[in-house]
This record gives C-alpha cells, structure tokens and sequence, in this order.
C-alpha cells in the first residue's frame, strides 16, 4: 500500500492529463473499499487475540458469573456463553479489552467453576457485534441460536450447495443456510442451522478448516435464521 502511495505522488501530473474527473472518483471509491476489507481483517485479527475459548461449563453458570470470574484477569468487553441450555456441560467465548487479559485468563484453566473444572484455551473466532433488530424474538428463536453458526471467510467461489455438503458431512444435518456476499468484501459470509444442537457445537471444530481455497472461521450465532418473508406480488 506505501509503494502505491509513493507511486502515485511521482506520477501525480500524468495521471491528471490521463483519467477523466469520473474515472478518478471510480478509482478512489476502489481504493477506500480495499482500505475498509483491510481494516475490517485487521480488527476481526485483534479480537480474536483479545479472545478465549471456554468448554466444560456448568450448564447453572450464567454469563453473568463467566465474566465476573474472568474479570480477576482483565476487563471483559463480551461474553458469550452458547450450546444446548438442556446439556450438562456448554461452552462460551470471553472477549477482553486488551491481549494482556486473554493471555492472563489462560491461567484459569483448570479451575472449578460450578461442578466441573472449566477448560481455557486461546479462541480461533472473534465475537462480532450484532444488530439489535436480528436478536432472537421468542423461544423457538433462542432455540434455533443454539443449532445456528455463523460462518465467515468463504471462498466467493464455493457454491451454498457445497457450504451446505461440507457442513452435513462433517456436522450432521443442515435444515437452512443464508450464504451472503457483496462487491466490497473478497469473501462471504453464511449462517448454518443444523436440525441439532450437537451438530452446531460440533461445526467450531471446524474453524480452520479449508473449504475452495480460504480457512473457514466458525463461532456461534447470536441470530436465528429466519426464513425468507415473499414479496407480495404486483398485479
């Protein structure tokens, strides 16, 4: 990106004499979509290094108690505890402030919590924000979260018929997929519901995994794949 800076100060009059008023407002529109995928990259790298994965929860333990445990080692910005609220043990990602907290929580693995000694390790998956309006509304939504992943970094070259094959022959059976993509970013993104609960937890493991020609990230959904509303047609 430097060289291209520099390259363009030199030949600066050149390109004046050369590209129309339109074609430099086009090459510039270009240039901050590539500046925003960079940054976009760069801040998901950050959150997932200021991120632990926990496993082994206590399923009477509350995100509440999570973060309050985990706050001995740092401020903690999110905390996400997720699988079947009917299973014995579920699992979380706790997201900190800074790198200095999720390398410090590292320390807690091993330690009791509720009945059983919680796991820690490093997480491959940044918690991402979500837009209020998607949360789910009733029951059967929250229900449908703990079969649901989100799935990012998907080769735009990978068809939803082959998400959905790689995920079925891995996880279990996906009931509905939402593959989503656009002009700006290099690679899309999709939600996974499986008729399962288990087969959603199983589908983490999958982060890291090569599907086209990108590593998949997986991590759990916070929103329910709705199905899609028909738009009334005109007479």
């Amino acid at each position: 990106m430097m060289a291209n800076l520099i390259r363009c100060l030199l030949v600066t009059n050149q390109l004046e004499m050369r590209i129309s008023p339109t074609e430099g407002r086009n090459n510039s529109n270009q240039g901050r979509r590539r500046l925003n995928g960079k940054a976009f990259r760069a801040q998901r790298d950050d959150s997932i290094r200021q991120t632990v994965y926990v496993s082994d929860i206590d399923q009477n333990v509350t995100e509440e108690q999570l973060a309050g445990l985990f706050s001995n080692c740092g401020q903690v910005v999110d905390c996400r505890v997720c699988g079947d609220p009917h299973s014995v043990l579920r699992f979380a990602f706790v997201e900190f402030a800074d790198e200095e907290g999720a390398r410090a929580a590292l320390n807690l693995n091993g330690i009791m919590l509720g009945f059983y000694p919680v796991r820690v390790l490093p997480s491959k998956t940044a918690i991402l924000p979500v837009n209020p309006t998607f949360l789910p509304r009733s029951e059967d939504e929250r229900e449908m979260c703990t079969r649901t992943v989100y799935c990012t970094n998907i080769d735009k070259k990978v068809s939803q018929a082959e998400v959905k094959n790689f995920f079925e022959s891995a996880c279990g059976e996906v009931t509905r997929l939402r593959l989503l993509g656009d002009n700006v970013h290099s690679t899309r993104i999709a939600f996974v519901e499986f008729a399962m609960a288990e087969s959603a937890i199983v589908a983490l493991n999958c982060s890291g995994m090569v599907l086209g020609t990108q590593p998949l990230r997986v991590s759990p959904s916070k929103t329910p794949v709705r199905p899609r509303v028909a738009r009334p047609t005109l007479v």
